[in-house]
């Protein structure tokens, strides 16, 4: 596996990253760990999430993936890991994510970061992303 440094970062990223948007609805713990542990001998290090997953994005499972693979990245050297998640923008129908509004605001980002962390089990993300921006545009709902 080939291995680069995100521009202006110290972070060295695999080629491939493993998404994980499956896991908590379609993919179960014990398979998501197997699958997680298997990229990782492959030399995958980039693990991509989100505050929102598992999809299809519901309030009852809302965060599932995040605290699947906060469990299997409380056993591993977590500087072998790039943790890669996102806050969610605006959406419409999803008031149950952080009982809404999503703007991506201080607050929001704050609060959204927070609870992430807690579900992954760690005091910090490699990557934090917007996963979607605010639009002026009928998107997403």
């Amino acid at each position: 596996m080939r291995i680069h440094h995100l521009p202006g970062t110290d972070l060295a990223i695999s080629d491939i990253g493993l998404g994980t948007m499956t896991f908590g609805e379609q993919t179960d713990k014990a398979c998501a760990h197997a699958q997680l542990d298997h990229a990782l001998s492959e030399g995958i290090n980039l693990f991509d999430m989100a505050e929102m997953y598992p999809v299809p994005g519901r309030a009852e499972t809302q965060g599932a993936t995040e605290t699947i693979v906060g469990a299997w990245l409380a056993r591993q050297a977590r500087d072998r890991v790039i943790i890669a998640t996102k806050v969610a923008g605006p959406l419409r129908g999803f008031h149950w994510l952080r009982g809404g509004p999503l703007a991506i605001d201080l607050a929001n980002v704050r609060a959204a970061l927070e609870a992430s962390l807690k579900r992954l089990k760690t005091d910090y993300v490699d990557l934090y992303q917007i996963h979607w921006p605010s639009r002026p545009l009928p998107l997403f709902g």
